[in-house]
């Protein structure tokens, strides 16, 4: 008995052990933070300092051979003051222009303010590839600090906020999640006075139908839905012009799906010829049929993880976001993208502040600084998304300006429809839809495996126990 009991103890440690360890490597934390310092503009007075002082000294050496030479040296001279003064005047020219007075700006300076921004992964501008770092800059600027945090998707925003366990000061949700906060009374209206860079958004996309007078938001990328697929996979490419293709049982382990409930379902909702927007249950319920049909030919339900699957060739194809798929394929040549003939979704992320902010004032000011043109411009390059702010529109490289995929021709996207928001019962039924079909998921299943073992061991481990004490109180009795 001795030896059983042994035995079962060395295999509760073992299992424990290795219980462990998947969950050390198995946990996944979306939330990436950066700390922008402020004083950095004390940098650029030093720098400023130091080229002035070069160029005095300069001024008078010049001086000093200006006369030893002779007439037609000084004529030359001259031509040279005059083709530098021209170069200072192009370079003044490049460089970027504040559309907001720095009085403006300063005026939190010394207050020893701190922002909290939550956004989406890989959604901003952050000094890497010698892009503009914004929240550094800004700090530069304003001397307010900017804590900033990101998610993967617009429900794992809502969880959070809806907890009310944290506190942000500025958001970018997507239109339809923008309307699901102002129906709850999650967002605080928006005092235009306090962000007079809202002059430079298209006038298309003020007053849109999630927020409708525009008082809660202000548009920060659009974009809209495709396919992203490895040409190497499929040679025919008629077939990534429908979404039937996700359902293709021949690309069964190589197909990815959004993580996300309203864009999943909206997938589905097309393909069975439902409006993207539908609040009629049996179309949601036939929707959710859809998926499950589809569920066993997917590799995994992803958002930012389809960088690493579709770029390394782990899957072949996958439903994602035009910005993200351009970047994607500038960096794999095998990648194509397309947009299937049923019709799509045309989406804005917008800059909001939740209910709970307490520092509205200051947010306000750095939505004003990220729709200043040569930020916007900055920023949609780096991310790769459209911009709605006409004045950073024509700041845009060329390249990136008539990229099809950036900026398609619209009298093409006969069948796109946007995101409305959808009523809070319709919203709670998606949900419960969604926790349906994720809920047997074999990921699900794997990782309560262990806890499944462990309960068994112990329960046969007590159940020994139990039989050994019950033996030695039958010879006792005997």
């Amino acid at each position: 008995m001795k030896n059983v009991k042994k035995r079962l103890y060395y295999m509760m440690i073992v299992l424990l052990a290795l219980t462990l360890a998947f969950y050390s490597t198995a946990v996944y934390t979306p939330d990436t933070v950066v700390y922008a310092e402020a004083g950095d503009g004390a940098d650029v007075d030093d720098a400023d300092d130091a080229d002035v002082g070069d160029g005095d000294d300069g001024g008078e050496d010049d001086g000093a051979d200006a006369d030893d030479a002779d007439d037609g040296d000084e004529g030359d001279i001259d031509e040279e003051d005059d083709e530098d003064d021209e170069d200072d005047e192009d370079d003044e020219d490049d460089e970027p222009e504040l559309m907001t007075s720095l009085e403006y700006y300063g005026r939190f300076i010394g207050s020893n303010i701190s922002l909290n921004v939550y956004n989406w992964g890989e959604y901003l501008s952050d000094g890497s590839d010698d892009s503009l770092d914004i929240n550094k800059a800004f700090t530069a600027l304003t001397g307010i600090r900017i804590n900033y945090t990101t998610y993967a998707t617009n429900e794992e925003l809502y969880s959070k906020l809806r907890s009310g366990y944290s506190s942000y000061d500025v958001i970018i949700p997507s239109d339809y999640m923008v309307g699901r906060f102002i129906n709850e009374g999650m967002l605080l209206p928006l005092d235009f006075d306090n962000i007079p860079n809202i002059r430079f958004i298209d006038e298309q996309f003020m007053s849109p139908l999630y927020d409708p007078g525009g008082r809660y938001s202000a548009p920060y990328t659009w974009g809209y839905v495709g396919i992203i697929y490895n040409r190497d996979k499929i040679y025919d490419e008629d077939e990534v012009n429908t979404w039937g293709v996700l359902w293709d049982e021949k690309f069964l382990g190589e197909i990815l799906m959004f993580s996300n409930s309203r864009d999943a379902f909206a997938i589905a909702q097309v393909r069975q010829g439902y409006s993207m927007n539908t609040t009629d249950e049996d179309e949601l319920r036939d929707a959710l049929e859809q998926l499950k049909l589809q569920k066993p030919l997917v590799q995994a339900y992803v958002m930012d993880e389809i960088f690493d699957k579709m770029l390394s060739g782990e899957a072949a194809l996958a439903p994602y976001y035009a910005g993200d798929a351009l970047m994607m394929l500038s960096e794999n040549e095998v990648l194509g993208f397309a947009v299937p003939e049923e019709g799509t979704n045309l989406f804005v992320d917008a800059m909001c502040i939740p209910a709970g902010s307490n520092q509205k004032e200051a947010a306000e000011m750095y939505i004003n600084f990220l729709l200043e043109p040569f930020v916007g411009a900055a920023n949609s390059e780096y991310i790769g998304y459209a911009t709605p702010n006409s004045a950073a529109l024509d700041l845009l490289d060329e390249d990136f300006r008539y990229d099809p995929i950036a900026y398609p021709d619209m009298d093409d996207f006969v069948n796109t429809e946007s995101f409305a928001p959808l009523p809070q019962q319709t919203s709670r039924l998606m949900d419960q839809l969604w926790t349906e079909l994720l809920s047997d998921d074999d990921t699900y299943n794997r990782m309560l495996m262990p806890f499944i073992l462990l309960t068994g061991l112990l329960f046969s481990m007590g159940l020994n126990v139990y039989r050994s004490r019950s033996r030695r109180r039958a010879k006792l009795n005997s």
